[in-house]
């Protein structure tokens, strides 16, 4: 049953009585003020369809509650310490002197409403209507997209520590497993929490160790006996037999087939991290740095400083990159807006879709790399994509071949690169050039060619790009680098709070006012 606010308090009202005390101007007492206009009940009507039990605590209450948290950064402990404490949370929150909150755990229990609701980001949403009704866009047709990585919130594992976690999970969820493994299962005790007692600093033990905890490990799951498995069961077996295999390789002389298995080199693409969070992966943000966590996406208003879309996906696959998400960014506006990004959204997917939609690009093509260093790229061939054929700095004419399933075309020049002397500065191919042209060939050649000499398009790049990145610097602030829970889902609504918290300050910030129901901003900063 959704509980009802009818102001009554546990002691004084602290706005009333202590309004003095409560800084002017701060998402506080803005709350405090106006609470309930921004989360009305009706918000929150369809998270509670059953009128029977006893009335809950009102989700007003705890909507303003996890807006401060994400805003602050702090753990649900940290939250009701706050409401418990100090004067300005219980302010904001219409809390009374003397009332000692709730338990942390509906904090989660809220939350868990939320994400299993038809419209998990409300509290998001909330804002956005805020900022729709103050006009705070009107005229404002610009959208810095950008992304940044976050960390996992748990401790990535290595290996050793992911095969023992995931053999442990599968006696301990699937039926049957724990007689299996007591036959089968014999590297490690499992019922010892810690690492196997070996010298780590000798590789001749580490790599024996992983090929034996690999074995145990797909002789438990090719001994399991066939039945089915509930969802926890299913998900332990997966995990198992994703483990056992994505770090390792079979041992330098085995085939494969005798069962010696030895660690990978290098890393494996699209990895899973650890068995906490099977969803967290390792990104690398660029080729000298990388991480363990997610991908967070944004759209954000330069002028005004507010996010209008943000997104939380896994960190790898082709579905996650930038450029696929940005079409989610940018699909809820109404009018055609000017959309700004580096390089990661130069796709021409990106760009065919965006300017369909009857957007303006002022979005970064990605550099063309010779196939020599120091050497021709692929903008110093002439290609002609209506007649059909290249020719090369040598000045050779080639037919381009018909499309493959992709929509490349190539253009063989293997003979004519055998006596040319242009040849060290064109291909290291023994057989002479091919030369590529895929289906966006010519939007991305027409790009390059705006990047390179439009004046106009570079002082908007300039000017209204980096503002970007202050609005990731506040994302992640308060350290908030680090996601607070685990997977997509939790993850992604805790992005959309933090987001619609740091929008809401940003708004009091510009002067919003609400009178007679109305929401609008101060005229002298509007």
């Amino acid at each position: 049953m959704q509980g009802e606010w009818f102001g009554e308090t546990i002691g004084p009202d602290v706005w009333v009585t202590c309004r003095e005390l409560i800084p002017a101007g701060s998402v506080f007492a803005f709350l405090a003020e106006h609470r309930g206009g921004l989360f009305p009940a009706v918000t929150f009507a369809d998270m509670y369809p059953s009128g029977n039990g006893r009335p809950s605590m009102p989700p007003q209450i705890l909507a303003a509650a996890i807006t401060l948290q994400a805003l602050h950064g702090l753990s649900d402990f940290e939250t009701v310490q706050e409401l418990r404490c100090d004067l300005r949370w219980k302010a904001a929150c219409g809390l009374g002197l003397h009332d000692m909150a709730f338990d942390p755990s509906l904090l989660a229990y809220f939350r868990r409403r939320l994400a299993r609701s038809a419209r998990p980001n409300r509290v998001f949403e909330a804002v956005r209507e805020v900022v729709k009704a103050t006009g705070a866009l009107k005229g404002k047709h610009r959208r810095a997209l950008d992304s940044t990585v976050l960390d996992d919130a748990v401790a990535t594992q290595d290996t050793v520590t992911q095969i023992i976690a995931a053999i442990r999970a599968v006696i301990r969820e699937v039926p049957a497993a724990c007689e299996v493994a007591a036959v089968q299962c014999t590297a490690h005790d499992y019922t010892d929490p810690g690492k196997p007692a070996i010298a780590w600093n000798d590789l001749g033990a580490r790599a024996a160790l992983v090929d034996a905890l690999v074995g145990d490990a797909l002789r438990l799951l090719g001994h399991l006996p066939e039945q089915q498995l509930g969802e926890k069961a299913a998900n332990a077996f997966g995990i198992l037999a994703l483990v056992a295999g994505q770090d390792v390789e079979p041992a330098e002389d085995s085939d494969g087939r005798d069962g010696r298995w030895r660690i990978a080199r290098g890393t494996v693409h699209d990895r899973t991290v650890s068995t906490v969070d099977p969803e967290a992966r390792h990104i690398h943000k660029n080729r000298t740095r990388h991480q363990e966590g997610f991908r967070a996406h944004v759209a954000f208003e330069p002028e005004t400083g507010l996010f209008t879309e943000v997104a939380l996906t896994a960190g790898s696959g082709a579905g996650n990159h930038e450029a696929a998400v940005a079409q989610d960014l940018l699909a809820d506006e109404d009018t055609a807006v000017t959309a700004l990004g580096d390089t990661a959204y130069g796709t021409g997917d990106l760009r065919k879709h965006l300017q369909a939609q009857g957007h303006d690009l002022v979005i970064k093509p990605p550099p063309l790399k010779p196939a020599v260093p120091g050497g021709f790229t692929a903008d110093d061939f002439t290609v002609d994509t209506t007649d059909g054929q290249v020719t090369c700095p040598a000045g050779h004419t080639k037919r381009l071949g018909r499309p493959d399933a992709k929509g490349t075309r190539q253009a063989q020049f293997k003979k004519l690169c055998a006596t040319c002397p242009l040849k060290h500065r064109c291909t290291r191919s023994k057989t002479g050039r091919v030369f590529s042209v895929h289906a966006k060939y010519d939007l991305l050649k027409a790009a390059r060619e705006q990047a390179a000499t439009d004046p106009g398009w570079q002082a908007e790049y300039r000017r209204w790009r980096p503002p970007v990145e202050r609005a990731i610097a506040w994302l992640v602030a308060k350290g908030n680098r680090r996601v607070p829970y685990r997977g997509v889902i939790k993850n992604n609504t805790w992005l959309h709070n933090r987001a619609a918290a740091l929008n809401l300050r940003r708004l009091i910030n510009l002067g919003l006012t609400r009178t007679s129901g109305t929401w609008d901003l101060a005229p002298a900063t509007a």
